[in-house]
């Protein structure tokens, strides 16, 4: 159990937490939430202990392991991949360390002897001679073979190291578990297993995400930073979010007719300060105004942009029709004779493992690239925009953001141009900001705001997810739900794919072959012919990543 006792940090005069007050208990999984900079991570980093807070006090049951998931992804370079799951328990790993080297001594002395017996008993009581098949199923639960197991860290790629150093925070039963960003780089797979294992985990599990699914599955309590503050609340992610939107209009409700009570005491007093007969009702009423707390009844500090595609021309029913296309990817085949059909009204989601082989099939479409062979067939009344998934190679010049999606409207107005700024997050200075300097998130609103400049009637996203915050999130899959026109993209977010396609395209293995269905994403997941299909493709494993 983890009890914080009035917690507070600030870096200079901003105050990032105030006066935190909670308890985490075992059978407990706790999600934090909050906009993005609120310091999420940062309060794993104070109960963890690698950030010190200002005032306040963090106590940890005594005898109680807590383990962290690493996020340097390359600081185990040297070791086996069995040996850094195995180093999340320290006191074992120490142990077994000590132990090795005991019996590694060519002149192994009497004194050796009874330190060899004493690392026995501890090794034996904390599951020493279990563990590497401990560690073993972890890794295989989440996808790393048992050929992958006995390799070196640096052998392996960044995907596979993050799934070993969750492995690693799981290992050996910790009494306080802390995740950041858990779900980053697994499949559905892997997911799902980790959500079991969350589930059945009987000890306390505090975990920052931004996947909606993830949370809505495993978590019993929220955790919701907002103002400095951190609130509780019972239930999962769904649970919070209609409970915030409910209080959220209740403090609407509250501050309108406060504004409303001011505005009549205002009137009050201007118009009987100077008449003596009403002169103690207007001091009366003066008082009455100076107690009403307008500033501090703030609703939330949360962001929502505003996102909505409106096209300039319907659809017609010839969207795109894709013949035998064949596309490279960095001089490579990824995608091999492809046919499709795209219709009016269709939302397609493209899942499955060959991430490059969906990229470079939007690269084509959309004539960034152009195809090995093959041919594909825009309708008359079509228009598409496409937001890519590299957007670098678009925020180069020594422009404004305003200058910079100037460039893309069809108004050049200055108020028409920064009202979608707006819309997006950019009001006042920061629409003069240089793209230059913006971040990840930033770059994604921006490519946003250019794609409802557009009018398109055909919006094609590779991975729009990434890099944005769970408002964001939620805006864009709000606006795309809404949108007349068809929708072609692909996303890691379960959530957002299961609640906006209508129709499932996943590449198989080696780009040779596809799985076409209409319907939403849960219901192909659990499709018994698709899981047929999938299990003789060429990928042994079955496995499906979105």
């Amino acid at each position: 159990m983890i009890t914080v006792t009035d917690v507070s940090l600030s870096y200079g005069e901003r105050a990032l937490f105030k006066e935190v007050n909670l308890k985490f208990t075992p059978g407990n999984c706790y999600g934090i939430i909050g906009a993005n900079g609120a310091g999420k991570s940062t309060f794993l980093k104070i109960l963890s202990g690698e950030i010190e807070h200002d005032r306040g006090t963090i106590t940890v049951s005594s005898g109680e392991r807590i383990a962290v998931l690493k996020q340097d992804h390359f600081a185990f370079e040297d070791f086996s991949v069995l040996e850094t799951v195995i180093m999340g328990y320290p006191k074992l790993y120490a142990i077994q360390k000590e132990r090795e080297g005991i019996y590694s001594k060519e002149d192994f002395s009497e004194a050796d002897g009874m330190r060899a017996s004493e690392l026995e008993g501890d090794f034996a009581e904390l599951g020493g001679w279990e563990a590497e098949a401990q560690a073993g199923q972890l890794l295989s639960g989440l996808g790393i073979d048992e050929a992958d197991q006995r390799k070196m860290m640096a052998e392996l790629d960044e995907s596979k190291k993050v799934r070993i150093l969750l492995a690693q925070a799981l290992f050996g039963n910790p009494d306080i578990l802390l995740l950041d960003e858990p779900t980053n780089g697994l499949d559905l797979e892997s997911i799902a297993w980790l959500e079991d294992f969350l589930m059945d985990f009987p000890n306390t599990v505090i975990v920052v995400s931004h996947d909606r699914h993830f949370l809505n599955a495993v978590c019993t309590q929220i955790c919701d930073i907002d103002f400095g503050k951190i609130t509780l609340y019972s239930g999962n992610y769904d649970f919070w979010y209609q409970m915030s939107q409910m209080l959220q209009r209740q403090a609407r409700d509250q501050l309108k007719k406060r504004e409303e009570k001011a505005r009549e005491l205002k009137e009050f007093i201007q118009r009987f300060a100077s008449n003596a007969a009403k002169s103690r009702q207007a001091t009366s009423r003066k008082k009455v105004l100076e107690k009403l707390d307008l500033e501090n009844l703030t609703v939330t500090s949360r962001k929502f942009p505003y996102v909505g595609f409106k096209p300039d021309r319907e659809i017609g029913n010839k969207v795109l029709q894709v013949e035998n296309l064949t596309c490279t990817s960095e001089g490579t085949p990824v995608l091999t004779n492809l046919s499709l059909t795209i219709h009016k009204g269709d939302k397609i989601a493209f899942v499955g493992t060959e991430h490059q082989a969906k990229t470079a099939f939007f690269d084509c479409i959309a004539g960034v690239q152009k195809p090995s062979l093959g041919a594909y067939y825009w309708g008359q009344t079509t228009s598409f925009s496409y937001f890519p998934k590299e957007n670098s190679d678009w925020f180069t010049e020594e422009l404004s953001i305003t200058d910079w999606l100037k460039q893309y409207s069809p108004d050049q107005d200055d108020t028409y141009v920064r009202s979608f700024l707006g819309r997006m997050l950019f009001s006042g200075d920061e629409a003069l900001k240089p793209v230059k300097v913006l971040s990840g998130g930033e770059k994604v609103r921006c490519m946003l705001a250019r794609m409802m400049l557009s009018g398109a009637n055909v919006l094609i996203l590779d991975e729009p997810t990434n890099h944005l915050d769970l408002e964001a999130i939620t805006a864009l899959n709000e606006g795309l739900a809404a949108f007349s026109g068809v929708v072609l993209f692909n996303s890691h977010d379960h959530e957002f794919v299961n609640s906006l396609a209508n129709r499932i395209v996943e590449i198989l293995p080696a780009g040779h072959a596809l799985i076409d269905r209409m319907m939403l994403f849960d219901d192909y997941l659990a499709d018994a012919s698709v899981k047929a299909l999938r299990a003789a493709a060429s990928d042994p494993a079955g496995r499906l990543m979105i």
